[in-house]
């Protein structure tokens, strides 16, 4: 497990912010623990096995910062517990938290069975609300303020065919943000979500590998391009920095105009 930097004092190692994220081992959920090591954040990366964080792990950025891989089944009450128990014991009280785990599900309506309905809605929506739950429980109890950024979507905020239970699991996302944020204003818990229009990560560069369907999710963008994780990690590093210390509440689309038509 990598440690902290050569030469840190002890007061310098105090004062590193501190950062569970889930969902780590590739893609977005890798940009978001890239770009908070970057910001100088130490980590408790997530995902359903630790052993698929390896690759993290040996990310330089990554790899300068204090670290903790740890499995986590959003789908497990016992596991979201242990997991953030876990992060909190290794890395001492958590001054951020990144729903960024999810499943993602193209099926029409008539054929979503029962099972698929609640594997999303529970990776998705009622894992993310009960590991904030914890989150928010613990900062209170200390008296410390901190923040959850949630990973949410364009499809929370628009309709489109082919897509129901993963959209309807991303407005319940969106909808949940506006609720914890009230609610732990007076506590200084700042509560915000990030949604992107399609991210050109390598699983979804494979999805879109096919000309006609990459010329369909362009022309939906009014930028004509897609985003990249990298810029969605900065929009996370963006509203858990001090420079978002008056948001909170709110869902940053980032999706080269999608959502303003």
């Amino acid at each position: 497990m990598p440690g902290t930097s050569p030469g840190m004092t002890g007061r310098e190692i105090a004062q590193m912010p501190t950062a569970l994220v889930t969902g780590t081992s590739t893609g977005l959920g890798l940009a978001i623990a890239i770009g908070l090591a970057q910001a100088g954040y130490d980590l408790a990366l997530t995902d359903l096995d630790a052993a698929m964080l390896k690759d993290a792990l040996k990310q330089p950025d990554i790899a300068k910062r204090k670290t903790v891989a740890i499995s986590l089944d959003l789908r497990s009450q016992d596991s979201i517990k242990a997991a953030f128990d876990t992060a909190w014991k290794e890395l001492g009280p958590l001054d951020l938290l990144v729903n960024n785990a999810g499943r993602a599900l193209l099926r029409p309506v008539v054929d979503v069975s029962e099972a698929e309905w609640d594997d999303v809605i529970g990776i998705n929506l009622k894992g993310a609300f009960f590991l904030s739950q914890l989150f928010g429980r613990a900062n209170i109890a200390a008296s410390r303020p901190g923040a959850i950024v949630s990973m949410a979507s364009t499809h929370g905020m628009t309709g489109i065919a082919g897509r129901s239970v993963y959209g309807i699991s991303k407005a319940g996302l969106i909808q949940m943000t506006r609720m914890l944020a009230i609610e732990w204003a007076d506590r200084n818990i700042r509560v915000n979500a990030v949604a992107p229009t399609t991210v050109m990560t390598e699983s979804r560069q494979q999805m879109l590998s096919d000309p006609v369907a990459r010329k369909n999710a362009l022309a939906r963008i009014p930028s004509g391009r897609f985003a990249t994780p990298e810029e969605i990690a900065a929009a996370v590093v963006y509203l858990a920095s001090d420079g978002a210390a008056s948001v909170t509440g709110h869902t940053l689309p980032v999706d080269g105009g999608l959502t303003a038509i």
